[in-house]
């Protein structure tokens, strides 16, 4: 075989030996390797269906709720809460006042109102614990402001990753469907190794074989 192709071949063989190591192929191979099994769970067609149903059909539905509730709605809450508040606090005076003007006793006062304004009864007896609930939200949203100032940003950012996850369900079935990755760097090593050692024989096996046949030819001393 010609000498000048042999160092072509050799030096062809040593490249492919030489080359995943200076790129640094097993640890980057190995490294998308695992990325590819973290991905797995979340890259299934029904996985990523239901991420894209939560995301289009709970999460954007948010966004008019997270706008509603910014500080201006704290503040009108708050004075809402302070009008139930007065109105709490002046409700057990109701039925006495009444009572006085109507000639009648506080019981039957309760009883009339029982008969003929039943809702009205209802919310007098509520007015404690819808203090109390109402006070418990309004501090839930004004703890809470800033957060939902930035769910339309949120929903805006995670957008392009649904819509990423949808589109390359088939992709990623396809890439993971290859042979592990680790194997990629014996798939240069292996051809690699065998060309040098092809190259080498073809350019020094002659020496070589000259040498041990020399040497073999040599007279034994007596």
């Amino acid at each position: 075989m010609n000498r000048k192709l042999l160092e072509a071949v050799l030096v062809i063989g040593l490249t492919l030996v030489i080359a995943p190591v200076a790129l640094s192929l097993p640890s980057k191979a190995s490294a998308g390797e695992e990325m590819l099994t973290g991905f797995e769970p979340i890259m299934q067609p029904n996985q990523v269906a239901t991420t894209a149903d939560y995301y289009d059909n709970v999460f954007t539905k948010l966004r008019p709720v997270a706008l509603a509730f910014n500080e201006d709605t704290v503040a009108r809450f708050k004075t809402y809460e302070q009008g139930l508040a007065g109105l709490q606090g002046e409700a057990p005076k109701l039925i006495p006042a009444l009572a006085t003007q109507l000639g009648m006793t506080p019981q039957q006062v309760q009883q009339y109102l029982a008969q003929e304004f039943p809702a009205m009864a209802q919310l007098f007896q509520a007015l404690p614990a819808m203090g109390t609930d109402f006070s418990n939200m309004v501090a839930l949203m004004d703890q809470n402001v800033s957060v939902f100032e930035r769910v339309p940003p949120g929903l805006d950012h995670y957008q392009p990753l649904v819509t990423t996850m949808q589109a390359n369900v088939d992709n990623y079935d396809q890439v993971s469907s290859l042979p592990s990755f680790r194997l990629f760097t014996w798939f240069f090593v292996v051809p690699g190794v065998l060309l040098a050692l092809l190259a080498a024989f073809g350019l020094f096996g002659g020496r070589i074989s000259t040498r041990i046949a020399a040497h073999h030819a040599r007279p034994t001393p007596a």
